[in-house]
């Protein structure tokens, strides 16, 4: 098959990864494993705003604040977060995506999205705050990053930090992100 019969547009439709294009942070075009993965009907995301995919609007407002200068400065952007479902259930999924327009993150891009619940599911009610650094933890972040990162002290990221640990009845930082990727039950 040459270049020139490649129909990019079933490719997309057919990825076996939720995937969309995106401009100023709304779903412009979306394929099926994307509503599929987040409960809603075909079709039914073309025109919404991302934010209806996080479990809050502040979570929306952060992740797209935290974003802005990774993005700048690679060109794209990737991690593992706390989603919503259309029914309001939360998931893990791991997110990545390429900015169209290299010096204006959030005016187009290209997003992917993993469902990551069959192999770490969400077991611990979290604030949205501690679900974000729940995140960050699970990258390799330390609390001095996380807090330099989201403008928190790093006392207060090692506090949250310690509430994870009592939700998660987790010794060790370690037992900690095991229990949080779903290695320890």
């Amino acid at each position: 098959m040459d270049a020139a019969n490649i129909d990019y547009e079933s490719i997309f439709q057919h990825a076996p990864i939720g995937m969309c294009i995106s401009q100023h942070r709304v779903i412009h075009v979306c394929n099926a494993a994307l509503t599929q993965m987040f409960g809603y009907p075909d079709g039914a995301l073309a025109g919404l705003s991302f934010s209806v995919l996080y479990p809050s609007h502040t979570e929306f407002e952060r992740t797209g604040a935290r974003i802005i200068p990774i993005m700048n400065e690679k060109g794209c952007y990737s991690d593992e977060r706390i989603m919503k479902r259309a029914d309001g259930r939360l998931f893990w999924c791991h997110v990545s995506g390429r900015a169209l327009l290299p010096h204006d993150p959030h005016a187009a891009g290209i997003w992917t999205f993993d469902d990551l619940s069959e192999k770490r599911p969400v077991t611990a009610a979290l604030t949205p705050r501690e679900r974000e650094i729940a995140a960050m933890l699970v990258d390799g972040k330390t609390s001095k990053l996380i807090a330099r990162q989201i403008g928190l002290s790093p006392r207060t990221v090692e506090m949250h930090r310690a509430k994870l640990m009592r939700k998660f009845t987790a010794s060790t930082t370690s037992e900690l992100i095991h229990r949080l990727l779903g290695v320890l039950r």
